[in-house]
């Protein structure tokens, strides 16, 4: 299985505001019981190894994830948030006044998102893909974990499922959840979406 793990609960995410790749944006004292949760429920699974964007919140996530599987994280580039180019650090209601809807632009693929120096859609699964790709043929029939961001999993999910870019603006990945992918020579499936602690079935995303 190759599990797509998303950081748990970060200060931008309290605070609405699109990080990108901004360093020193840590996980929130929530953020760090989500990982906990999360690294209770990969570790009866035997994970063979970790996988983590170099961003903190998913460092941090990995590593709090690694201490309960006993598996030491590897950073890799191909997992890191987008680059979001002039709308780093700017809060959702500022982008939405000025621009729109950024977001479904961006699943779209329109030109005025990279116009603005925001990493492509399909430049996401390009690099999300080449890292499935990696772990596939390094760790068959390993059960492997990649630490990651909305975006990419959504990268992932959205190419195994064919979805359009309505869904994909729809479809929100929770802090610290676990999203499942199973497959054989051929095909991907996706076993399990929004995975996480039932103490966390009445939030709201």
């Amino acid at each position: 299985m190759i599990i797509f793990l998303r950081h748990g609960q970060a200060e931008n995410n309290t605070k609405k505001i699109l990080a990108g790749r901004t360093p020193g944006i840590n996980l929130t004292e929530e953020g760090k019981m989500q990982a906990k949760q999360a690294g209770d429920m990969l570790k009866p699974l035997n994970i063979s190894a970790i996988y983590s964007s170099p961003i903190d919140r998913a460092m941090q996530t990995a590593e709090i994830v690694g201490k309960h599987c006993d598996v030491k994280p590897i950073l890799d580039d191909r997992l890191i948030e987008l680059d979001m180019g002039k709308f780093t650090m700017m809060p959702y209601d500022e982008i939405f006044a000025s621009h729109g809807n950024v977001f479904l632009k961006f699943y779209e693929g329109s030109l005025e998102i990279s116009h603005n120096g925001v990493e492509s859609f399909a430049e996401v699964q390009k690099r999300v893909f080449d890292i499935v790709d990696f772990v596939k043929n390094k760790h068959k029939g390993e059960n492997v974990v990649l630490v990651t961001h909305m975006d990419p999993i959504k990268a992932m999910i959205g190419k195994v499922l064919s979805l359009k870019p309505e869904i994909l603006f729809q479809l929100i990945i929770a802090n610290a959840s676990l999203n499942i992918f199973k497959y054989d020579d051929q095909n991907f499936y996706l076993s399990s979406i929004n995975s996480m602690d039932s103490s966390r079935f009445h939030e709201t995303f």
